[in-house]
């Protein structure tokens, strides 16, 4: 199931996306604001995907592989929706991470209005939250974009300052979208 922006292709993650996975999450400029650095290595990305493909097994929702339209078959990014439990607080989560080349043009604003919608339309959450270090502030602004709005401090990575919490209701997503 391929899902389209006005410039994204998504689609499910599949196990031939090892190396993209690895050549974006393993690199150091991706990881600018995550304390937890880049994925050492292959084997820890080839982990990380199976996890991901079983989160869609059991859930029917997970992460996307996202590419341009123009180009389908180059991935820039990979993002999506999946259950997470941080500091104790399980959240239905949006994630995603960009290559650098793919900075600075918007698309992390397309791709998280996108997946909200999905979100809340297709899988019928009731909230979706996002989890965003304090100095990654073009992350932020993502979220403020996107009706996400700041709730509280969580942490999220064992001995490291925390991160902060932003949450968008149904409702409220609603009531915005008319």
């Amino acid at each position: 199931m391929r899902i389209e922006t006005p410039r994204l292709s998504l689609r499910p993650v599949n196990p031939s996306d090892t190396d993209d996975l690895f050549k974006i999450y393993g690199d150091p400029a991706t990881n600018t604001f995550n304390p937890a650095g880049p994925y050492p290595d292959i084997d820890y990305a080839k982990t990380v995907l199976n996890r991901w493909l079983t989160h869609w097994q059991t859930h029917g929702f997970g992460n996307w592989a996202i590419s341009l339209l123009d180009n389908p078959k180059k991935i820039i990014g990979f993002g999506g929706l999946s259950i997470h439990s941080y500091d104790g607080l399980v959240i239905n989560n949006l994630g995603y991470r960009f290559s650098t080349e793919a900075w600075g043009k918007g698309l992390a604003t397309e791709f998280a209005a996108c997946a909200i919608k999905y979100g809340f339309d297709q899988i019928k959450l009731a909230e979706i939250s996002a989890v965003v270090r304090k100095n990654h502030l073009a992350s932020q602004k993502v979220l403020h974009k996107t009706g996400l709005s700041y709730i509280r401090e969580i942490h999220d990575v064992k001995d490291t300052p925390p991160s902060l919490l932003y949450t968008l209701t149904f409702n409220e997503w609603l009531a915005n979208s008319q």
